[in-house]
């Protein structure tokens, strides 16, 4: 018996040291958490029918916003915070100059408010009303005709955003808030060799990310939508990790140039608090996602919480099928979007 352990001991030293050797020093892997425990949801009722597909939530103090998606008319929503009383609408569906094609993100910023729009690729800031019950378009940035199709954005400091970089030459864009490309860092932390030398846009495309950031710690982290990698760069000291789940890196094959998803589902949101990193987790392969012709509810039934550099803290199961979220630390809870529902927004309490 201790002849066979020692064996399987050794085994795993070189499993280990082989996927070191694959993904270099700054990679670590992880298959579970010390912490698991299932948590049911508070449905809360809205009093106005208007989200088709209310992907995103953010609050800054009294007020809150979600964002839909594939809205039919507009693709914000400002509500009063906690009571969520409806407020007003914002971005308008259309093609004038003012109107947006698409909405990628929403983040607030000293009392304003930032969208990303991906298809006239433009970043738009909207500041609040005289009675602060609805927000008007404030300026445009027309972003960078070198940045290739920006799907997210988080706002580093005064002058400067950054922006995944989807041209598979660097992982992150610095960009100027006047909309100019300023510096690009990071690598594709991928072990697909071929990929790296043949198809870097690509490869680029399904390891897209969703991104946060908290000026308070200096930890931006990146997870990906397709596998289970989360990257965590402290730009306060300049390291940077990644973390890989059991599910591995994006999967996929090329098909006319363009990266087709093959393995799973990944990550659909994430956000940085003081002390820990919040995620929504799906899991669920493209497989399964075919046979089950649209059975299966859009979102992720997990919350993986990691700590400030990534390691494993707590799974938390949830009793809905959620998109998006926003965590309240002090007074642990979490509000979370639910794409499935007429009534899409759900409480959970952690602790």
């Amino acid at each position: 018996m201790k002849y066979y352990i020692s064996i399987l001991f050794f085994f795993l030293l070189i499993s280990c040291s082989i996927n070191k050797k694959k993904y270099g020093e700054d990679v670590y892997f992880y298959s579970n958490f010390p912490r698991e425990k299932e948590i049911n949801g508070e449905v809360i009722k809205l009093d106005s029918a208007l989200f088709r597909y209310p992907f995103r939530i953010q609050v800054d103090g009294d007020k809150t916003i979600i964002m839909d998606l594939h809205a039919p008319d507009y693709y914000g929503h400002l509500f009063q915070y906690p009571d969520f009383r409806y407020l007003s609408s914002f971005g308008k569906r259309g093609d004038s100059p003012t109107d947006m094609l698409s909405i990628n993100n929403i983040r607030f910023d000293n009392h304003k408010v930032w969208t990303l729009d991906a298809n006239k690729n433009e970043l738009t800031r909207l500041g609040f009303s005289p009675s602060c019950d609805s927000l008007l378009r404030d300026e445009a940035v027309t972003l960078d005709g070198d940045l290739l199709r920006p799907l997210d954005f988080v706002i580093y400091n005064d002058t400067t955003f950054i922006i995944p970089d989807y041209s598979g030459e660097k992982r992150l864009c610095w960009v100027h808030r006047n909309g100019k490309l300023m510096n690009k860092i990071g690598e594709i932390p991928s072990a697909n060799e071929e990929a790296l030398q043949n198809a870097r846009p690509a490869l680029a495309q399904v390891w897209r990310s969703f991104l946060d950031y908290n000026p308070n710690n200096g930890v931006l982290a990146s997870v990906t939508q397709l596998g289970e990698v989360i990257e965590v760069y402290n730009l306060k000291d300049t390291t940077h990790v990644v973390r890989i789940g059991e599910h591995g890196e994006p999967e996929f094959r090329i098909t006319g140039g363009y990266g087709v998803p093959t393995g799973i589902m990944g990550f659909s949101d994430v956000q940085v608090t003081d002390s820990a990193i919040y995620t929504v987790f799906c899991g669920t392969t493209f497989k399964d996602i075919a046979q089950q012709h649209g059975r299966i509810p859009s979102g992720g039934k997990y919350i993986y919480v990691f700590d400030l550099r990534g390691e494993p803290l707590c799974k938390y199961i949830l009793d809905h099928y959620i998109s998006g979220i926003w965590v309240d630390e002090i007074n642990k809870t979490i509000i979370a979007t639910d794409v499935n529902n007429d009534q899409p927004i759900v409480k959970f309490r952690i602790g």
